[in-house]
């Protein structure tokens, strides 16, 4: 059996779905397909539950702090089914709103292991899904080390702690980027004694190395251990721990190991490499517009090189679609993508770090506004910074925050850094009083010469 259509996705996960919606909304006939469930990983494995993990844990910390802000109040302990009932619920609340939403949209979803049989056409239980472009959008996984054996009990990836119904005594974290440094988060807020073990030299490599300092000393203050610079060389497990060995010799011991060293893309035994696909290390890859080497394939999201972030996803999938329908949008510029590390203190990030920016030969400048300068910061009782790296007299570079919410200023980060504004533009905003958003203002009132609430 064979049934048409203009494009035919594989996969229903962040990209995979946006463009399905946004073809769909573009006039073009769609087929979504999706082995398990609609929303992919960061709707049921990844975004959406570990941020609900992290607000129950700041609650618990808000319980325990309650006495600094006049609140007679006692913390107890972690209700763990009831963390998972919050958490699964605000699941199923989204995922049934996505389900309603592809359905008006009429796209034709099916459910099922889709195998890539030509390249026009995608099979799901001998029925032949043919398209005149094929959006390949099939995510990624958990990645382990050479001899690590995964257990789901004592070693352990994200997937399995996503669902975990009792709080660890003790957890190492294997990884120190942000999937490692959420969890160990969560964990610590929760009760847990955390250790993180980072082969490379500090925490969030990727980020600035200002922003790794301030989460590196926020950490240490709220009792997070973690190593960095030193390699794991092996795990042992008996009934009641296991014990972690790393190259320069130091053991360490937990109830608990989580496995938190990247994720890797689902691509094989999917038919990509029979049909021609050029790959590297598991990754399709694409050109700017997503399209791959064989003529009507197309790939989005974390099975392409490209930042694994569900909001990439969304706007990959979503240029993909309105270049099928001959819109021609622009390209989408990775520098420019927000990111953020939710751990508390969050770390907020757009642009380029000082080292990149030199690296792309800008003549740099720096300007750091504490947060001990903004009342709502006080008011919260959160230290950080904003740091800007800008171009001497040109434009924002970058723009690095550490802190309490400080996502939440990401708004108005991307469309200086997009905007490629200098700091006077910035300058002449009025930001409400008294809000984190201040903070955005007073750097750059101070970069361009004329600080308020800042040493000048």
């Amino acid at each position: 059996m064979e049934l048409d259509f203009d494009l035919v996705v594989l996969g229903g996960g962040s990209g995979g779905y946006a463009a399905a919606l946004r073809a769909s909304q573009l006039g073009l006939k769609v087929a979504l397909i999706e082995r398990d469930k609609l929303g992919g990983t960061c709707l049921h494995r990844g975004c959406i539950p570990t941020k609900a993990l992290l607000h129950a844990g700041e609650i618990a910390d808000n319980a325990r702090e309650a006495h600094a802000f006049g609140v007679k109040a006692e913390f107890h302990a972690m209700d763990m089914a009831g963390v998972n009932a919050y958490k699964d619920g605000v699941i199923s609340k989204l995922h049934k709103g996505l389900q309603g939403l592809v359905k008006s949209r009429n796209v034709t979803y099916v459910e099922g292991e889709g195998r890539l049989v030509s390249a026009n056409a995608v099979e799901v239980a001998g029925v032949r899904y043919q398209g005149k472009n094929i959006l390949l959008a099939t995510g990624s996984y958990p990645k382990t080390l050479p001899g690590l054996e995964i257990d789901g009990k004592r070693i352990v990836t994200s997937d399995h702690a996503m669902n975990m119904d009792y709080v660890p005594k003790s957890v190492i974290v294997l990884g120190g980027g942000v999937i490692g440094c959420e969890f160990a988060s969560v964990w610590k807020s929760f009760g847990s004694e955390v250790t993180i073990i980072e082969a490379l030299p500090r925490l969030i490599a990727l980020e600035d190395e200002s922003s790794s300092k301030q989460l590196e000393r926020a950490f240490r203050k709220r009792g997070i251990k973690f190593e960095v610079g030193v390699r794991f060389t092996g795990a042992k497990v008996d009934s009641n721990s296991v014990t972690v060995t790393l190259e320069n010799g130091a053991t360490h011991s937990a109830d608990l190991l989580l496995v938190a060293v990247g994720r890797g893309p689902v691509s094989q035994g999917l038919g990509y490499e029979e049909q021609g696909i050029a790959m590297d290390r598991g990754y399709v890859l694409v050109d700017e517009k997503c399209r791959t080497n064989v003529a009507g394939i197309w790939a989005v999201g974390d099975l392409i090189p490209t930042l694994q972030l569900a909001h990439v996803g969304f706007a990959e999938g979503i240029m993909v679609a309105e270049e099928m329908a001959g819109l021609n949008p622009r390209a989408i510029n990775y520098d420019g993508v927000p990111r953020v590390t939710y751990s508390e203190p969050e770390v907020a990030s757009v642009g380029l770090t000082t080292a990149q920016a030199k690296e792309r030969g800008h003549d740099v400048v720096e300007l750091n506004y504490d947060l001990a300068g903004n009342g709502k910061a006080q008011i919260l009782k959160t230290a950080g910074s904003v740091k800007l790296v800008a171009a001497k007299n040109g434009p924002i570079l970058g723009i690095h925050m550490v802190g309490s919410r400080v996502g939440e200023l990401l708004a108005e980060a991307q469309l200086i850094f997009n905007w490629e504004a200098d700091a006077n533009d910035v300058a002449q905003f009025i930001h409400a009083h008294p809000t984190l958003s201040e903070a955005m203002g007073e750097a750059h009132l101070a970069l361009a010469g004329k600080p308020l609430h800042a040493h000048g």
